[in-house]
């Protein structure tokens, strides 16, 4: 039987999985910087152990760097990265979204139309630095899940879910861009809404291409990924 020691570890594992990963996606954490443990432990008001594992689950996935003998540190970020995903995405997301469209059922229609509800009624920035709202990213994230959900396909669902998340380190900076100012990111999330509901794959299948396209375009502009 577990010890309740050993369970709250792991507890407090996630929690700074999740702490650490959000600071990553903000730029509170540097691309390429080095994260030192005791230093971490004492700003997160944690154990090293705990955090030393949740810097590990991170390495797993691109969010950090682990290098032997050398410690921890932030996953860099590049111009050849961001579009190297982008494209992966697409290819792999349009293929999610054809089989959603035309498996979906009722029941998939209505959790759509449900997360992208919330989605609309938050506002999507805050600050005059434009950072994006936590509760706006987690509601956006639903939205694009929920919108790929119908295709019944567990590792499609699970790869996509993987890209979206090497996307958030790179979404931030797209809105720092002036141009995306005059976005209307809401409006193209209701374009593709209306286009799944519709069960038009064709034109869904190209907004969210361009959805896609317009936040790399955006990232590429940002001074530390411009070529």
């Amino acid at each position: 039987m577990e010890s309740a020691t050993g369970t709250d570890k792991r507890t407090m594992a996630s929690q700074l999985e999740t702490r650490v990963r959000q600071d990553i996606i903000t730029g509170r954490l540097v691309p390429g910087s080095k994260l030192r443990l005791k230093e971490l432990a004492e700003s997160y008001d944690a154990g090293v152990i705990p955090l030393r594992e949740a810097l590990s689950r991170l390495a797993a996935t691109g969010f950090v760097v682990a290098t032997e003998q050398k410690g921890f540190s932030v996953g860099h970020i590049s111009a050849e990265e961001i579009r190297d995903i982008t494209r992966t995405r697409l290819l792999i997301e349009c293929e999610a979204l054809r089989m959603s469209i035309t498996q979906g059922d009722l029941d998939w229609e209505s959790r759509l139309i449900a997360t992208h509800h919330r989605l609309d009624r938050l506002p999507v920035v805050e600050g005059p630095e434009r950072m994006l709202r936590p509760d706006w990213e987690q509601a956006h994230e639903a939205f694009h899940t929920a919108l790929l959900a119908g295709c019944d396909s567990p590792w499609l669902m699970r790869f996509t879910g993987m890209l979206r998340d090497q996307t958030a380190r790179y979404r931030q900076l797209s809105m720092h861009y002036a141009g995306s100012i005059d976005r209307d990111v809401p409006g193209e999330h209701r374009a593709l809404l209306d286009a799944a509901l519709a069960r038009d794959v064709e034109r869904a299948c190209a907004l969210l291409s361009e959805h896609y396209e317009t936040t790399t375009r955006n990232v590429l502009k940002h001074e530390r990924l411009s070529d």
